[in-house]
Parts: C-alpha cells; sequence; structure tokens
C-alpha cells in the first residue's frame, strides 16, 4: 500500500476539503475469484466468450500481465491469454457485493457520490462529519473492504479531480494521499491524459498547441482556451492547477438519470421479423425492470438496431404518458421496427431505451385510439411487478417468458 506523505496525520493537519476516490480493483473478476477460491492468482477474464463477439469487461491483474484489459474485443485477448478463465458474469453478485462496500462509505459521512458499481467519491472534511483524520479513515475503509476479500484504491485530495487521479497512481490496494497545499507538485508533471474530461481527441489539440503535461496546462491563459477548446478550456486549466473546488453530492442529490435503457448484443444475427420481435420484447423487459427498480416512468421510447460495426440506427416515439411498463412501451418500441429494418437484414445488437421522466402528462383519450396508444391492461402491470419479486428472490431464471426461451442459445 503506498500512500504518498509520509509524516503522520491527525485532523487538525488537514486544511480544506478531504475528498477520496474508493476505486474496487478489476471488480468483477476479484469477486469471481473471491467465490472461486481455486482461481486466485490465475488469469481470469469477465467477459463474452471469443465465439459470441464478446468484449471484455473486467481482467484480473494476472491476466493484464498479457496485454489484455477493459473493451478489448474477446478473440484478441484469447491469444493474448490463451490459459485465462473466462466468465460470463454474475451482475447480481457484483451488486450485492458493491452495495456491501458502498454501505462502508455511508458509516463513514453521508456525503457518497457513487459514479458506478465500483467506484464512488466520499467527502471525510474534517470538522464536518468526523473528528478524524481523512487518512484514518479512508485506511479503515481499506481494512473492512479486504475482510470482505477484495482490495480497493483510494486517491485522497482536495479535489474530486485530485483524488480520482490520486486514486489511479498505484494499484492495486493502493492509498495515494494528497495533502492541502501540494496539488499542483502532484499534479505538474503527470500528462494531460492523466485528468479526466480529457479524451484522445483533446489531448491531440493540446499536444499541438504544445501543452503535453498538467504544469503546462495549468500555466495556459484561459481566454485561449476558451477560443481553442470552448467554455470547458478555462476549467481544464483550474483542474490542472489543483484549484478546482468540487463537492460530494449527498445520495438524495444525485442527479436523475436523463435516460434508461438495455442493449443485447447477439452471437448469431436476427434474420427474421419473429427473432426480432422476441429480442425487441426481451430487451424491454429488462429495460422496464431497472425503471421499476429505480422508480422511474419515461414518455420517449428509442428502439436502437445494430446492424454491423459501422452501421448503427435509431428511431423514438412519445408515448402518451410516462410509463415504466414494458407491456406498455415494449408494442411502441416494436412498431417502430419496419421504419428502421427490412426482412432478411441480419441485426446484431437490439437496445430498447426510455427518456424524458418528466411529471405525469394527462392522457386525451381518443374514439379510434391505435393500439399502442389505449395503454396496457393493468393485470400485465401487476404480472410485472410479481416477475420482479419473484426474480429478485429467487434469480433471473425462477421465471421466464417464451421470447426467453426462443432467444436461448443466442
Amino acid at each position: 500500500m503506498e500512500e504518498r506523505s509520509e509524516q503522520p496525520f491527525d485532523a487538525a493537519a488537514w486544511h480544506g476539503p478531504a475528498i477520496g476516490l474508493l476505486d474496487l480493483d478489476a471488480f468483477f473478476a476479484s469477486v469471481e475469484m473471491l467465490d472461486h477460491p481455486d482461481w486466485r492468482g490465475k488469469p481470469v477474464i469477465v467477459g463474452g466468450s471469443p465465439e459470441e463477439r464478446g468484449v471484455v469487461s473486467t481482467a484480473s491483474y494476472e491476466a493484464r500481465r498479457y496485454g489484455v484489459h477493459s473493451a478489448m474485443p474477446s478473440f484478441q485477448a484469447q491469444r493474448l491469454c490463451p490459459q485465462a478463465i473466462w466468465t460470463h458474469g454474475h451482475f447480481d453478485r457484483y451488486r450485492e457485493v458493491s452495495r456491501e462496500v458502498m454501505s462502508f462509505l455511508s458509516d463513514e459521512t453521508p456525503r457518497v457520490q457513487q459514479m458506478s458499481i465500483d467506484e464512488a467519491f466520499f467527502d471525510v472534511t474534517p470538522g464536518r462529519w468526523s473528528r478524524e483524520s481523512p487518512v484514518a479513515i479512508c485506511r479503515r475503509i481499506q481494512a473492512r473492504v479486504f475482510e470482505l476479500g477484495i482490495t480497493c484504491s483510494i486517491g485522497l485530495g482536495t479535489s474530486k479531480t485530485v483524488a480520482k487521479i490520486a486514486s489511479e497512481r498505484q494499484k492495486p490496494r493502493g492509498l495515494t494521499v494528497v495533502t492541502p497545499g501540494t496539488e499542483a507538485e502532484f499534479l505538474s508533471p503527470l500528462p494531460v491524459s492523466a485528468m479526466s474530461g480529457i479524451g484522445p481527441a483533446t489531448e491531440k489539440r493540446l499536444e499541438a498547441m504544445g501543452v503535453r503535461t498538467l504544469g503546462q496546462l495549468a500555466k495556459q491563459d484561459g481566454e485561449r482556451m476558451e477560443r481553442a477548446l470552448g467554455s470547458f478550456g478555462p476549467t481544464l486549466v483550474l483542474r490542472a492547477a489543483g484549484l478546482e473546488r468540487s463537492s460530494v453530492a449527498m445520495l438524495s442529490d444525485a442527479e436523475e438519470p436523463k435516460s434508461v435503457s438495455n442493449e443485447r448484443t447477439f452471437p448469431r444475427d436476427l434474420t427474421t421479423r419473429q427473432e426480432l420481435a422476441a429480442a425487441i420484447g426481451h430487451v424491454s423487459e429488462l429495460t422496464g425492470r431497472r425503471l421499476r427498480k429505480r422508480g422511474l416512468r419515461g414518455s420517449l421510447v428509442t428502439l436502437k438496431l445494430k446492424f454491423d460495426r459501422q452501421h448503427t440506427h435509431t428511431a423514438q416515439r412519445r408515448l402518451p404518458s410516462p410509463s415504466d411498463d414494458e407491456h406498455e412501451f415494449g408494442p411502441v418500441a416494436l412498431s417502430l421496427l419496419d421504419g428502421l429494418w427490412r426482412e432478411g437484414t441480419p441485426v446484431r445488437l437490439v437496445g430498447v431505451g426510455l427518456s424524458d421522466f418528466g411529471p405525469q402528462r394527462p392522457t386525451q383519450l381518443t374514439l379510434f385510439a391505435s393500439g399502442d396508444e389505449k395503454g396496457a391492461d393493468p393485470s400485465l402491470r401487476r404480472l410485472s411487478s410479481v416477475t420482479d419479486e419473484v426474480r429478485r428472490k429467487f434469480g433471473d431464471d425462477a421465471l421466464g417468458y417464451g421470447r426467453d426461451l426462443r432467444l436461448r442459445g443466442r
């Protein structure tokens, strides 16, 4: 475990905000090794299989030594590490472990902002929620995570930017502390790509301006950067200088998502309307479950079809009133199919999403309502809720529809 600062800390020695970023190390693979002790020390890859156009979701550190990384095509990962153990993943189990880890953060502070299943910011500013040293709190969190049988890396600083970058400095099980007043020293030598928000395109534009490190970026004129990068330019300068002042929202303050969707990539292309109708129904059900779990209802339905790596098409239609029921928005998604697809055209990916989570809109009844304007049978909505509960208690395979059987094996 690495700590950048060697001096002992106490709460009085820390001046200003204390923001941490917890990042669970190779999370999915770590949980798989936790549940399969004989896999420990071996290369483990979580993702779609090479035969099914899969991609790597997470690779254990043993697999990463062979060059395997997240988002890599599975066939390429198999070539690099043919002896790897492959698993499609068990996401209910990952969510269970994630919830437990997040509860450790909530035990320390009410300001916890989860960014993903394996990453969260937390505010442990002395005198605000605790009289303890922020470093001591981070050590305690790491120890509790380790007791679960997995590890995490934590970055601690005075802003989200510093905490995020610090969390990447030493993995696995690293604790990198950037004390108040040392932000510029810590950031200055790092490449601009180390800062979130700077992707390959922005990095190239900065390089063309002679800006390669965060120290060089911190010295840039704000107006010049605004001309080059728009309103985001001056913000990058402040962040690179360690002058950003960011807050960690409480869970209740978190922004409502702009859309909720699900999509599936199929190992063999779908070519018939019957297959596509089954796929749209299946993905609509997954989206409905996610909406109900989050207590959201959307008004705008989106159907997404991907024909090959280069060609993706979407279509949208508005519902008469917000819904979280796939028996209402699923048929609407299906009705969009003919505008995107011709019989026989191979489809590799199907996605269904809902957005526009505004308040309930009044429904205007008409004498000649179309099928997807009449609304679903209330008993079907109850069926969805009961199905959610059965699957929550007994697992996703406890209950299924005929369409799911049609897609099994695909």
